[in-house]
């Protein structure tokens, strides 16, 4: 059968963070029962149980934390029972934020839950402040201590930067903060302020930093992460060696996955499909086509997002003829820019091209 990675989207949230666009809403133990049975009847009837076995789970959100250890491991288990998930050589991931320490981690661990992702966002109180953030960095630590207590190993940490105030010495303090506390995966988010949520209602009077600032900070980000032996794999993305994302490198390859939950996208059979944003619409079965995918286009647009780039030994061995000269002759002039780096077996994005991915990509696939 074909491999698959599966996500499970958890939009529960206690509240809203001024900066997420996120599907969440707030949510009682009578509603977390509810949607948990729903998604277990969700995945136990799947049309593709037979087509597919997954070999990376993911628990999104909102907040997958909310729901438990048990219903998550519930949850996890279906996933085994109908796809054939190995949670042995397989990876589960399950999002959790450091204000909730109640969520029985050893449950989980025990459960098949392998890797977990903690919302930090930074080390410095202020910052999580703004950020609207129910934690500190007090709160933060006894989260990751009580994560390796309970027996993980694989901790990615999240944080954000180009933050009002932000300087390149809190964003030290921040990354020794996730090193010091045994990260193995750092994810690092430029701060974009999004249509529909708080802060873009109030984006005329956030002083965010220009895009010179920001580009200073991710820099000293990047600079940051060498020098703690994090290799820089994807635009965002850090880890130690071997600790890459595996599911998240499903969506950049361009392979297979399946979405279940409101807002949860699916690619399959060359087919890209979602559930729309309401529990109506995910308790109905309504789903919204999005079009046809696995293109050249697509695989070249997501593979940039990569420190490897577009390999073109897989790029060949995926559409069966070479790179086109086309996006060759586009990249030369971007090479000599800096922004791109053309070998005899990859075209990739260097970290200065990194921060204009999309104006970039945008250029090469015009």
């Amino acid at each position: 059968m074909k491999k698959t990675g599966i996500y499970v989207h958890i939009p529960f949230c206690e509240k809203k963070c001024p900066y997420c666009d996120f599907y969440s809403r707030s949510g009682t133990d009578k509603l977390y029962n509810e949607y948990t049975s729903a998604l277990l009847s969700r995945i136990s009837s799947s049309p593709y149980r037979n087509e597919y076995t997954a070999d990376s789970l993911y628990f999104g959100g909102g907040t997958p934390g909310l729901l438990g250890a048990e219903r998550l491991t519930a949850l996890v288990s279906e996933v085994r029972s109908s796809f054939g998930l190995d949670t042995d050589s397989s990876e589960v991931t399950a999002e959790i934020n450091p204000s909730k320490n109640e969520l029985d981690l050893e449950q989980l661990r025990k459960g098949g839950v392998n890797r977990i992702s903690i919302g930090v966002q930074s080390a410095d109180d202020g910052e999580l402040d703004f950020l609207g953030r129910q934690h500190n960095s007090a709160q933060a630590a006894r989260c990751i201590s009580r994560a390796r207590d309970a027996g993980f190993d694989n901790i990615s940490l999240d944080l954000m930067i180009a933050l009002p105030g932000q300087t390149k010495e809190s964003l030290s303090r921040s990354v020794e903060f996730c090193v010091r506390n045994g990260a193995k995966h750092i994810s690092a988010y430029i701060l974009k302020i999004e249509p529909g949520t708080v802060f873009y209602r109030k984006r005329d009077s956030l002083c965010l930093p220009d895009d010179d600032e920001a580009a200073e900070l991710y820099f000293h980000l990047c600079s940051l992460m060498k020098e703690y032996g994090f290799e820089h794999y994807e635009i965002s993305n850090f880890c130690k060696s071997g600790y890459e994302g595996r599911h998240n490198l499903k969506y950049w390859h361009d392979e297979e996955y399946i979405g279940f939950g409101p807002s949860a996208h699916s690619f399959i059979n060359g087919r890209r499909f979602f559930t729309p944003r309401s529990f109506r619409d995910f308790h109905s079965g309504a789903v919204t086509d999005d079009g046809t995918g696995g293109s050249e286009e697509e695989y070249i647009m997501l593979a940039l997002r990569l420190s490897e780039g577009v390999g073109l030994s897989d790029f060949r061995a995926r559409f069966g003829y070479e790179l086109p000269e086309k996006y060759i002759e586009k990249s030369r002039p971007l090479e000599k820019a800096g922004y791109l780096k053309i070998s005899q077996s990859s075209v990739a994005l260097t970290e200065k091209g990194f921060l204009l991915s999309n104006s970039i990509i945008s250029s090469l696939l015009s």
